[in-house]
């Protein structure tokens, strides 16, 4: 429906609303001349305050209650309107004020009434909501939705247009309050509290209305369930849902279901870190992107939430084919009207880099490309310094070199008080990355986070391998403990912290951190991973404890010894160092280098570790004796 024919319809209610004031409250004949001129004064007033405020640009089908409130305000301003030009032109109104607050209360009663109406055909409820008594049944030819949230997000949800499509029937809600116990929202009964969740479900069951899936409308809810009740309900066949976040609708670009799976990790893991998305939005929208290690875990997950954020273009560089060709596939049906390039490239390559980072001009980095899997860098310790410290050093200097405003490093919490290879040459290469980027236009941002549960080599997947096998799974010792974290709230605290840098006066001297809450034991994972299976552990599935391998360390921390951690923002720490951290020499890291393409694995070890020690010095320099510097 055009804005015109609106327009014309919201005149001929203004016209039929003060025919009917004065005839309420003047007995006025509808069709006297007079009442006619007053009735069609009455609808121009209408259309000029429409003209001003522009209530009619509202989708009708859309109608809610602020919608309302616009309506009384320009039936308002249109009586006043009238009430002012009648004054002014000594035409005298039958019934006076009566007949002016008659005229307000009608015009906006019919325009309600009329979008009300609009409303109700648009969902097709007009007729039954009009013959219904009693809260709609579910459909039987719909599985069955059983929702869990508070009363005030069901009702949003439910009233949503197409947020179920046709796919589920909603059977039922349970809120947090129990006095909501017996409300209708959306025509929906709320059936009881969450805590009553095992009696709600037993009546449903009973009465053959056996839910075929949960919507959960918040995480609180979802992690009070329990894995023992959940994997109950998984082993049932029942589907556990959410809504889509913004990152998955606009992959959806905006058809489809409103509702997804609720994944394991999410499942396992704490309510998530909401961070607020706009500084991410202001800092990416219209600026060139780039990211290396596209194609990973992380990589691809900054991507995705990169190209949702509006960029000017997005390059993607990774030395994997497979995971590349993936990525930018997925962000090409996702989001095609995006400019994009795909970099098949190794960090390693330092020539190389330069080259392609030139050619881009890419104007914030992302720097995600890493070798991470601690047992493999360990057995090979030069393929982890070249990948990991040169690689990083040759991103720091191709992005300096390129003039980025912005340079983010992906970090990790092995590199404090690192005990592997792995977590030393991300401890060097945090280091190294300031070194060689840092000093002139480039900010350079370092974000150390802990394990990321689903990423490629964590336990999560291998522990599901395990379990799908009949066990047993295996674990390194039973007091292991780590910090986790979701792949999204990661690449949420890698975009927040560039988007911090981006408006702070000063550059950043520390470390990012997210609040990850306490850590988690392994062991308990290991244990909920077999309950939502609806598995008993060590009943169904042997957990077998193996012994700690080289490098592994029992428990991790975000902080060294030698930094201190301060509020940055909502969720985010700063983890700064206790005084200036010494430079590592060009000569040391030329050394480390010819060492690693030497393939010399002793000397790389030994090198790298003094590096390590060197940046955790607490103690201030030594200064040179004095004879020694008279000599010099």
């Amino acid at each position: 429906m055009g804005r015109a024919v609106k327009v014309g319809a919201h005149m001929a209610l203004a016209f039929m609303a003060l025919l009917l004031a004065q005839l309420l409250s003047a007995g006025v004949a509808p069709f006297a001349p007079s009442a006619l001129l007053h009735a069609a004064l009455f609808a121009g007033c209408a259309l000029v305050v429409e003209i001003l405020f522009q209530v009619e640009r509202s989708p009708w089908r859309f109608f809610a209650a602020s919608d309302g409130l616009r309506l009384a305000r320009s039936a308002l301003l249109t009586t006043l309107t009238f009430a002012l030009l009648a004054y002014l032109a000594g035409v005298r109104q039958p019934g006076g004020l009566r007949t002016l607050a008659a005229a307000f209360l009608i015009l906006t009663a019919l325009l309600a009434g009329l979008r009300i109406v609009r409303r109700a055909l648009h969902e097709r409820m007009l007729i039954d909501s009009l013959l219904r008594l009693r809260p709609a049944p579910a459909s039987p030819a719909l599985p069955r939705l059983l929702i869990v949230g508070a009363a005030n997000e069901a009702e949003a949800f439910l009233r949503a247009p197409a947020a179920l499509g046709e796919r589920y029937a909603p059977v039922g809600v349970l809120t947090p309050q129990a006095r909501e116990t017996g409300d209708e929202l959306g025509g929906v009964c709320v059936l009881g509290a969450i805590g009553d969740f095992d009696a709600v479900m037993t009546q449903l069951r009973d009465g053959g209305l056996q839910p075929a899936a949960l919507l959960f409308l918040t995480d609180g809810p979802l992690s009070a369930f329990g894995a023992e009740r959940l994997g109950r309900l998984r082993t049932e066949g029942v589907r556990l849902l959410r809504r889509q976040g913004l990152v998955d609708m606009n992959a959806g670009g905006g058809g489809g279901s409103h509702l997804r799976e609720i994944s394991l990790e999410e499942l396992l893991s704490r309510a998530p870190v909401r961070l607020d998305p706009e500084p991410v939005r202001a800092l990416v929208a219209g600026r060139r992107v780039l990211v290396t290690g596209a194609g990973g875990s992380i990589g691809s997950e900054l991507a995705r939430q990169i190209a949702a954020s509006g960029p000017a273009q997005l390059t993607l560089l990774d030395a994997a084919e497979a995971n590349l060709f993936h990525i930018d596939r997925e962000l090409g049906e996702a989001w095609p009207s995006l400019a994009r390039r795909d970099v098949l490239c190794d960090v390693r390559d330092a020539d190389r880099l330069k080259l392609v980072f030139a050619a881009e001009t890419p104007e914030i980095i992302f720097h995600a490309a890493a070798l991470k899997h601690v047992t493999l860098v360990e057995n090979h310790p030069c393929e982890g310094v070249r990948t990991n410290v040169l690689g990083s050093r040759n991103v720091a200097a191709a992005a300096k070199a390129c003039g980025a405003a912005h340079l983010v490093l992906i970090s990790t919490d092995k590199a404090v008080a690192p005990a592997s290879v792995m977590g030393a040459t991300k401890r060097v290469a945090e280091a190294v990355v300031r070194q060689f980027g840092g000093g002139g236009s480039t900010r350079v941002n370092v974000v150390r986070f802990g394990n990321v549960l689903g990423s490629a080599g964590s336990v999560v997947p291998i522990f599901q391998h395990q379990i799908a096998r009949g066990g047993p799974v295996t674990l390194t010792d039973a007091q292991v403990e780590r910090y986790f974290m979701t792949i999204p709230e990661a690449v949420q605290l890698v975009l927040r912290a560039a988007a911090l840098s981006a408006v702070d006066p000063e550059p950043p001297t520390g470390v990012l951190t997210l609040e990850m809450g306490e850590p988690v034991k392994i062991i308990d994972l290991a244990r909920r991973m077999i309950e939502l299976q609806g598995l008993v552990p060590d009943r169904d599935i042997e957990i077998r404890i193996t012994g700690l391998r080289p490098g592994e360390k029992l428990t991790e921390a975000l902080v060294d010894v030698n930094e201190t951690a301060r509020p940055k923002a909502p969720g985010v720490t700063e983890a700064t160092p206790l005084r200036p951290l010494a430079p590592i020499t060009p000569a040391a890291l030329a050394k480390l280098e010819a060492a690693a393409l030497a393939g010399d694995e002793f000397g790389v070890r030994q090198q790298l570790f003094a590096m390590v020690e060197g940046l955790r010095d607490i103690a201030p320099p030594k200064r040179q004796p004095a004879e020694t510097r008279t000599k010099a």
